[in-house]
């Protein structure tokens, strides 16, 4: 009777998986009934938050996977995939999709590979980030679906042109030896952005990410930043001027990982278009402002690329699964690119974490900083570093160390604490001393420097 039952069960799980890997387009209900489904099939290695609401009130959901979900493990990076920003912009949202459910399945079957990334990547999976957009798209269908019809969100705004412009900010900043890493955002930003955008701001300012992909569609290729164009002068949309970053051959190398994982993004020629290897530097195909990719790098710790996954940006049902097998592999792929470079915790005396500590690589002008808990990440190409950890208060640390192409090499920082002279006492005469300047005049310069970021 035991042998039948659990033959009946395996029988019942099968039929669930195989309707739960259908190949269709979800409406916004049907999206989300997908993804609690995934979390009841695998409750614990998954949760589903929101991070705000649409402008017509519709839940911006992410889908989590962990071993320890909802809960930030020291050493363990952070990972996001944002699809659908574009609401006409369909295939990523489906691949989303079906990605989740085959994290959830495979990790049943008890894949290796499947469940070492969920053991030791944190993954967040935010399949839609313009619900409302695609609802409009999704009424005409992919039939009749217009090239610009749901694009943007109910306001009438295109959300990868709504990001604070940290660029010209970051372009200024660098003729005056300023910071490209980490620049704050205007006063009056808040009113400046969407509710979407809004929302998006404030998770990747909660989440310490390190590697993230947002997914969208009208071409094949994969796109790194910078997407503006440093060269001011030029205000066409089309104009072309290649706009690299400080880490931009490590962006060709993350680019190239999801390309020649793609069945055929690699090969160059997509959509009538030609990018050698599958990629391109945005500002060399065309100058983007405010955009959500160079945001996330000048902002945060998080490096993010742009997938353009097909020419058609509404494909037919009939298309979805040849698309999933093309992408599937790429998907995983580029998750496992955030187990790279160095990692460590930036601790004191006392073994504490130091929350906010900059890490500086020499040679590399674009700094990370420890979260929380003190632990950093840092996204590097095999090969030898001199590496820096600084905090205010504390004395720097400079270390030398090699990054191998396998994993990321663990350099752990300890930092000690600055000692100040204390002012001199009061003379016994009566004398008054201004403690204040006097102080002020004493302090080294070290403990202040980290007063301008």
């Amino acid at each position: 009777m035991a042998g039948w039952l659990r033959s009946l069960v395996g029988a019942l799980l099968l039929l669930e998986v195989a309707a739960a890997l259908s190949f269709r387009h979800h409406r916004y209900e049907e999206m989300v009934q997908a993804l609690f489904r995934v979390q009841s099939l695998c409750p614990f290695i998954t949760r589903i938050y929101s991070i705000g609401r649409s402008v017509e009130g519709r839940h911006l959901y992410v889908l989590e996977f962990s071993d320890y979900p909802g809960i930030h493990e020291p050493l363990e990076p952070e990972f996001k995939y944002v699809g659908n920003m574009h609401g006409n912009e369909v295939l990523g949202r489906e691949l989303l999709l079906q990605l989740s459910e085959f994290l959830c399945e495979e990790y049943r079957r008890r894949n290796e590979r499947i469940t070492r990334l969920i053991h030791d990547t944190r993954i967040h999976i935010m399949p839609s980030m313009n619900p409302d957009g695609y609802e409009v798209a999704a009424k005409q269908g992919p039939d009749s679906n217009g090239y610009l019809t749901g694009r943007n969100n109910a306001n009438g705004v295109d959300l990868n042109r709504n990001f604070p412009d940290l660029n010209t900010l970051m372009y200024y900043s660098g003729e005056i030896s300023g910071p490209n890493h980490h620049i704050p955002l205007p006063d009056n930003w808040k009113s400046q952005v969407e509710p979407e955008t809004l929302a998006v701001i404030q998770w990747i300012s909660s989440y310490n990410f390190v590697l993230s992909a947002n997914l969208h569609g009208g071409a094949v290729v994969a796109n790194y930043p910078y997407d503006k164009s440093q060269d001011q002068r030029f205000r066409s949309h089309r104009r072309t001027v290649n706009t690299p970053t400080p880490d931009d051959k490590l962006f060709q190398k993350l680019a190239k990982t999801y390309s020649y994982a793609h069945s055929w993004m690699h090969r160059g020629w997509n959509c009538g278009d030609y990018f050698a290897d599958g990629i391109t530097n945005g500002a060399s195909w065309y100058s983007l402002s405010k955009g959500m990719q160079d945001f996330n790098y000048l902002y945060t710790n998080c490096f993010e690329i742009t997938l353009e996954l097909s020419c058609n940006k509404f494909p037919p049902k009939e298309d979805l699964e040849r698309q999933w097998m093309a992408n599937r592999e790429a998907l995983v792929a580029f998750i496992e690119e955030v187990h790279q470079g160095i990692k460590g915790i930036v601790s004191d005396n006392n073994n504490n974490g130091i929350a906010g500590a900059v890490i500086s690589v020499q040679g590399i002008s674009h700094d990370v900083t420890s979260g929380d808990m003190g632990d950093y990440f840092r996204l590097l190409l095999p090969g030898t570093y001199t590496v820096t950890a600084s905090a205010e208060g504390y004395q720097p640390q400079t270390v030398t160390t090699t990054v191998g192409p396998a994993a990321p090499s663990l350099v752990h920082f300890q930092l000690k604490q600055d000692v100040v002279r204390k002012p001199p006492e009061r003379k016994a005469s009566g004398t008054r001393t201004n403690n204040k300047a006097l102080q002020k005049k004493v302090v080294p310069r070290a403990t202040r420097r980290g007063t301008q970021r």
